[in-house]
């Protein structure tokens, strides 16, 4: 971890909670789960504040309920804070931000931790997918969204926002994509040809397919890659995003098939992506906080998916 020590900055922890570490490294030795915030949004096209995402989660955490009814002590997994990657020097070059999210989280990922990424807008995945798939041969990336992301490029850049899961499936990862209400000219006819890597659970199809969680389950690899985009979720319910889309998952409807896929499937990797905080609007940042903790939850009854 010390090679990358020079690209982290300092945060508020995730959560407000007590451990008997007598040191940061003890702290990082005895954790299972890294928390990383990495604040960007370069490339958005129609509200930016998605950088402030990751410390607006942080800063709200320390109000999540440590004991869930269901998931109990959540934190006794041991959740590790590592802070916020600096960006500052090439925030302006997207493909240069990628590569380090790459390096960073690939130090993390060789230590066996399961990273936790909060964006910042989505085209952060791309290098933590590509840390993921070095570790895992066969990796599927289950992805929640309004939007496929399926561009070859937006706004004159491959690495746009809009692109990011035509970057995944570039690596060789079969994408299953859930919530989906927005498709483009251009996705809809890559789609028509791909279709074979790509399978797709429209959120109108959702609501009239009750066999739909098992369907998705089963178009996943052993291995799995969680990716949130919160524009994924109605905008009744999260609103904070730069991209809001009517007709989204509801907060039990999506929980419930996530609860699923941590029983189905090892899954060895979440980021929490797109929020676009509201000033004097905490509510959907403690949303996105009780998410990322909800996930850590399955994760911990399913004993870290064996």
């Amino acid at each position: 971890m010390s090679n990358i020590k020079k690209y982290i900055l300092s945060s508020s922890p995730f959560g407000a909670f007590k451990y008997d570490f007598k040191d940061e490294t003890e702290a990082y030795e005895r954790s299972k789960v890294v928390i990383l915030g990495v604040p960007y949004d370069g490339t958005a096209t129609f509200q930016s504040g998605a950088r402030n995402g990751p410390n607006s989660i942080l800063n709200v955490s320390p109000n999540l309920e440590h004991y869930d009814r269901e998931l109990g002590n959540i934190f006794e997994v041991g959740i590790f804070t590592a802070g916020i990657i600096d960006i500052e020097d090439i925030r302006a070059n997207p493909e240069k931000v990628i590569n380090r999210v790459y390096d960073v989280s690939k130090s993390y990922i060789s230590d066996d931790k399961f990273l936790v990424t909060l964006g910042g807008e989505h085209t952060i995945t791309k290098g933590v997918v590509r840390a993921y798939k070095e570790q895992y041969d066969k990796l599927s990336v289950l992805q929640l969204d309004a939007h496929h992301d399926l561009m070859e490029e937006f706004g004159g850049s491959r690495y746009s926002h809009a692109c990011v899961a035509k970057r995944i499936v570039d690596t060789g990862c079969e994408i299953t994509q859930f919530g989906v209400r927005v498709t483009t000219r251009e996705e809809h006819e890559f789609i028509k040809k791909h279709n074979q890597d790509l399978n797709i659970f429209y959120a109108r199809d959702i609501y009239n397919n009750d066999n739909w969680h098992k369907e998705a389950i089963d178009s996943l690899s052993d291995n799995v890659y969680i990716t949130l985009d919160l524009d994924g979720l109605d905008p009744s319910i999260m609103p904070s995003t730069g991209t809001p889309v009517p007709g989204g998952l509801d907060w039990y409807g999506t929980l419930s098939f996530l609860r699923k896929v941590y029983e189905k499937r090892k899954v060895v990797g979440l980021d929490v992506m797109e929020l676009n905080p509201i000033p004097g609007n905490e509510a959907p940042n403690f949303l996105a906080a009780d998410l990322i903790y909800k996930n850590i939850g399955f994760l911990k009854k399913n004993g870290f998916n064996k």
